[in-house]
């Protein structure tokens, strides 16, 4: 049956499902399901469940839409040394493959609810509006990207924008145009402990280092849920010193307007917290983090983006308030936004079952929370009763250009599916 699963997924990743852009996805899901037999219905928010049987025991759960990263949603797959990738782009396999299996078992006519969720990965949109009505008792959650794993917990999260003036004064040197580009990236939670740099950071620093630097603009970073690849900035002075990993060009026009205070703009971003704030060492995960996601400085405005992240709802609060209190000494305007709920984890029938399954596949189970937002955790606050558990297969490098999952993997995980869903 994998075999028809990566087909179901070829299918999905050549449709464009960008987070915000996925509606012909959606319709794509809509028609099969109906093909299929199922009853499909659509909320406001994109949501989308399809159902057979009046009272199923078991519901699915993937979102639809994906990070776009390089050339997506223009995406070429590629099966290499037991792994699929995309050549010079994300791939989708989050949380596309979550969304092929269950495609899989619905067009194989099995009783479940199959419920696709909207804008995940921008702040978890569909699960936070969701309207429609779940029947089944239990969910198992396909967005885990680790084998023979059973998650049982996530973190809640928050984004802080922070916005400002910058005041300019007349700058009239050489200017010059200083960047810092292809890094690897990553997810800025469940990678977040694993030293990737952060482009912002490292631009910062160099220009720390350049004491006659003035600023003219400084703009870095792709997306809120993402470590920065690329950061750039327009400065004035007579010469740069040479650094490894930073490039200088010349340029023959720039504005004459340099941010007045450039030093303190400089030393904000290189002085900015980023990354494990405090380890869990039960979980073996971050307890909170913090990801310095965009920046942009310059004579119109300054504005920071923050993504906040941790395993308690008070640890969260407490991030948050430190975070804005630095953010305000500057002079900056601080609102939150796309809050969402931790999943305080808990072991149940359904995760016992799920261990159960697993043990007969891979030889060391074990159970786990994880440092990123499920929409476990929303669901978990609407179906308070429901026992939630959360599977996949391993994905590596979600949201970059290097992500992948493996292949046996997807095999392996969807024979736990299926043995389940047989016993439900």
């Amino acid at each position: 049956m994998v075999s028809r699963v990566f087909e179901i997924f070829e299918e999905i990743v050549a449709i464009p499902h960008c987070s915000r852009d996925a509606k012909d996805l959606a319709e794509y899901l809509s028609e099969f399901g109906r093909r299929c037999g199922l009853e499909v219905r659509r909320d406001e928010a994109g949501n989308l469940l399809a159902r057979k049987g009046e009272e199923p025991k078991l519901c699915l759960q993937a979102h639809y839409d994906m990070v776009c990263v390089g050339k997506a949603p223009q995406i070429e797959t590629v099966e290499e040394e037991g792994w699929l990738r995309a050549v010079d782009s994300s791939l989708g396999a989050d949380n596309g493959i979550g969304a092929a299996m269950m495609l899989a078992l619905m067009e194989r006519g099995e009783e479940l609810e199959y419920l696709f969720t909207a804008d995940e990965e921008i702040g978890l949109v569909g699960a936070k509006a969701l309207e429609l009505e779940l029947r089944s008792g239990r969910m198992l959650n396909l967005d885990f990207e680790e084998e023979g794993v059973v998650c049982i917990g996530c973190a809640g999260g928050v984004d802080l924008i922070a916005s400002g003036v910058c005041e300019t004064k007349e700058d009239r040197r050489p200017a010059w145009r200083v960047s810092v580009s292809g890094l690897p990236g990553g997810h800025s939670g469940v990678d977040i402990d694993k030293g990737i740099p952060n482009a912002i950071k490292v631009l910062a620093a160099y220009l720390a280092r350049q004491e006659d630097a003035a600023l003219v603009s400084f703009r870095g970073g792709e997306r809120r849920n993402s470590i920065p690849v690329h950061a750039e900035a327009i400065v004035r002075c007579e010469a740069l010193g040479d650094e490894e990993g930073v490039e200088i060009e010349p340029l023959s026009e720039a504005p004459a307007e340099a941010l007045a205070d450039a030093q303190r703009w400089i030393t904000l971003q290189a002085t900015a917290p980023h990354g494990v704030v405090e380890y869990n060492e039960e979980l073996g995960i971050p307890q909170s983090s913090l990801n310095l996601a965009q920046v942009s400085l310059n004579a119109q405005g300054c504005r920071i983006d923050y993504s906040l992240r941790a395993m308690s709802e008070e640890d969260l609060h407490a991030l948050a308030q430190r975070t804005q209190s630095m953010l305000q000494r500057y002079g900056f305007v601080v609102k939150q936004e796309d809050a969402y709920p931790s999943w305080k984890p808990e072991i149940n029938a359904l995760t016992l079952r799920v261990e159960e399954i697993m043990r007969r596949r891979f030889p060391e189970v074990k159970r786990t929370a994880i440092h990123a937002g499920l929409e476990c955790g929303i669901l978990s606050k609407k179906y308070p009763q429901m026992q939630m558990a959360s599977i996949g297969p391993t994905i590596e490098n979600p949201h970059s250009t290097r992500e992948r999952v493996k292949i046996d993997s997807v095999k392996k995980t969807m024979e736990v599916l299926e043995e389940l869903v047989r016993g439900s």
